[in-house]
């Protein structure tokens, strides 16, 4: 290699060192909104962590860090959600005082009526890379969203209503 060629070689090396790189996959914070009646305990996309969700809770209030995504949607991108469901909440009501042995007990013959389960969803398509919301719906059914949009504006893909009941028959998987 000649000493022009190695000098272009070096110009070039230093001039990539200042081009701007953007990022591909950023990490958004992750919310959910419950529309059933159960609680979920815990749950999480892509392994970041959202809030529990009482019956009917959730939203834009609750957010939890993060769940990494691409900074451009495309086709087919997908994401896990795992969670733990109560199907039985306010079961505690009737167990005895807190801190008894009976009430450890009752505490551990509930937890395990927890069911857990885990899904792969599609993310609705974005503009904009926002908060990653998942809806839980009825029959262990979740949809995700991660637009820039807040639930019950212009532009939001989903709007379902807070409450809603389980059907007759769920579909099957």
């Amino acid at each position: 290699m000649t000493a022009a060629g190695h000098w272009m070689l070096a110009a070039s090396l230093l001039l990539q060192g200042c081009v701007e790189s953007r990022p591909t996959m950023l990490g958004a914070p992750v919310s959910g909104i419950n529309h059933t009646s159960a609680a979920i305990n815990h749950f999480s996309v892509n392994g970041g962590g959202g809030p529990n969700l009482g019956p009917y809770g959730g939203g834009p209030r609750s957010q939890m860090c993060c769940a990494m995504l691409p900074v451009q949607w495309r086709e087919g991108l997908t994401v896990v959600v795992e969670w733990e469901k109560d199907p039985n909440v306010g079961a505690s009501g009737n167990w005895p005082p807190l801190g008894t042995d009976g009430y450890r007990a009752a505490y551990k013959e509930h937890a395990a009526k927890y069911t857990r389960h885990r899904t792969v969803v599609e993310v609705a398509p974005y503009q904009e890379l926002g908060v990653v919301d998942v809806h839980f719906l009825p029959c262990d059914q979740v949809v995700v969203s991660a637009v820039a949009q807040l639930p019950g504006m212009p532009g939001y893909p989903y709007n379902f209503p807070r409450r809603m009941e389980v059907p007759s028959t769920c579909p099957t998987p």
